[in-house]
């Protein structure tokens, strides 16, 4: 197979980019203008966004309770990412099983040398060889576009803003100078989380696309895919909210996110509605088929 470059994330990934150095260069400006010291939030940040580029995959595997297996193991599992893994020009990454009713799965790792591609163990019983297949090569696809390390490094100017908006006020309040700085810093410091947010999200939406169309292209089995969102979708709808809170967090990493979202959180969603995916994987068969 010849892994064709996905244009258009390339280019979101680059106008993200520049939009959130704008926005960064606007936040500092203002901060510095207020008389906000810069230096411990810089290297807070920093030091977050160095732990987090350098142990992501330790740290999600943590917080999901994920286990790393061997070949011995789950055989099957780990003969099908190999051909994968063959088929996209890929190391063999290493894997792990998550312990949960909610059907998922997720991919986290800096680079495709240190990456972890997981499934939780209900979505190993729910799906068809052929479902499981796209699933993994939707989450190698991620591998393959480095799209983990783009949010990492996109993630920066949110962390200081975070930080600002959690301290902010008790900041303000140590603050006998007028017009406590702190308290304006706050609130500019909300206004460029929101619109980093937006940005990075915006950008993760599209990255779902792209790892669809990966895996589309891997398999060349579109259809298998939006088999498995359909049955996956259903699946989640079916698992108590009490089970889907348990790993709402990661919610950004699984091919398909836990919890109904509002219209309000739609627009905060790391993942476009299950329609368009569909709607995109069905085009794609038709591209195919033109092959």
């Amino acid at each position: 197979m010849k892994w064709q470059r996905d244009l258009g994330l390339t280019m979101r990934v680059w106008l993200t980019m520049f939009l959130l150095f704008i926005v960064y260069l606007v936040f500092i400006s203002i901060l510095s203008a207020l008389g906000v010291g810069l230096g411990w939030l810089v290297i807070l940040s920093v030091g977050m966004a160095f732990v987090q580029y350098f142990f992501s995959d330790k740290l999600v595997l943590m917080s999901t309770r994920a286990r790393v297996v061997d070949a011995d193991e789950y055989p099957d599992l780990h003969q099908m990412v190999s051909r994968l893994c063959t088929t996209a020009d890929l190391p063999m990454p290493r894997i792990a099983i998550m312990p949960s009713p909610v059907p998922n799965a997720f991919a986290t790792g800096r680079s495709p040398r240190h990456a972890v591609v997981a499934v939780t163990d209900s979505i190993y019983q729910l799906l068809s060889p052929k479902e499981l297949e796209a699933v993994l090569a939707h989450e190698l696809s991620h591998v393959k576009n480095r799209d983990m390390l783009t949010l990492t490094l996109a993630s920066f100017i949110g962390m200081i803003a975070s930080i600002i908006m959690q301290n902010g006020i008790f900041m303000s309040l140590g603050d006998r100078r007028e017009g406590s700085p702190w308290l304006i810093a706050w609130i500019v410091a909300i206004v460029v989380w929101v619109i980093s947010t937006l940005l990075i999200r915006t950008l993760s939406r599209y990255r779902e696309f792209a790892a669809d169309r990966g895996s589309a292209l891997i398999t060349r089995d579109p259809q298998s895919l939006v088999s498995a969102l359909e049955k996956i979708s259903g699946r989640i709808s079916r698992v108590s909210p009490e089970k889907q809170r348990e790993i709402e967090g990661a919610n950004a990493f699984f091919i398909l996110p836990v919890l109904s979202s509002s219209t309000l959180q739609q627009l905060f969603s790391t993942h476009p509605p299950l329609e368009k995916r569909i709607a995109a994987l069905d085009a794609i068969e038709e591209e195919l088929r033109g092959y």
